[in-house]
């Protein structure tokens, strides 16, 4: 029985690549060690599964095809650059979501309770922060580097992508970095709110 590494995301068009992808060039140049997110590999989280049984697989689409179902198409705007735990001991450096973070923090939501009940997730103590992952430091040094430099970017606009469907991501982890793979795609079908 296999065991696939997975997570509920949504895929950025490439007007966002692009823009992020420049942005951690710029960061780069801090000479911080920062294992940067492949522009190819950028997306949102919306839920991180873990190892999923190839079994659950029809069970966990469905559950996110329910919640698809009522959720209207939108669009989310990334911008500005920050840092989890704070900008000043960056650990994660990440593009904020401005335009659509409330839909996006209402479909994590959605998803929690129909995922917990099939065994496929477990509530995390913090709340969910919609954000864009560039890159994550490595090491204290790495951080103090790039710590001055994250302000500078606090009014970065990443640009807007079209928000139509939740995509359920595997992951399989590489040498390289991990690589993606599309296990399945519910379109969003809700009706637009007044």
């Amino acid at each position: 029985m296999a065991r696939i590494r997975s997570f509920i995301g949504i895929e950025i068009d490439d007007g966002v690549r692009v823009a992020a992808e420049t942005v951690q060039n710029d960061l780069a140049r801090t000479g911080a060690q920062v294992k940067w997110v492949e522009p190819k590999n950028l997306h949102l989280t919306l839920v991180f599964l873990g190892d999923v049984h190839d079994r659950q697989l029809a069970d966990l689409f469905v559950a996110v095809g329910q919640v698809a179902k009522t959720e209207p198409s939108f669009s989310l705007s990334v911008s500005g650059i920050g840092a989890f735990p704070t900008s000043r001991r960056p650990k994660v450096v990440w593009g904020g979501i401005t335009t659509g973070a409330e839909n996006l923090t209402r479909i994590h939501a959605a998803l929690e309770e129909p995922l917990t009940a099939l065994g496929l997730y477990r509530r995390e103590d913090r709340g969910y922060t919609p954000h864009l992952t560039l890159g994550r430091v490595s090491g204290e040094e790495s951080g103090a580097l790039l710590s001055p430099e994250l302000p500078k970017f606090a009014d970065w606009s990443g640009g807007t992508t079209p928000v139509t469907q939740l995509v359920v991501f595997g992951s399989e982890l590489r040498r390289d970095g991990p690589e993606y793979t599309v296990l399945g795609r519910c379109p969003l079908k809700g009706k637009r709110r007044a």
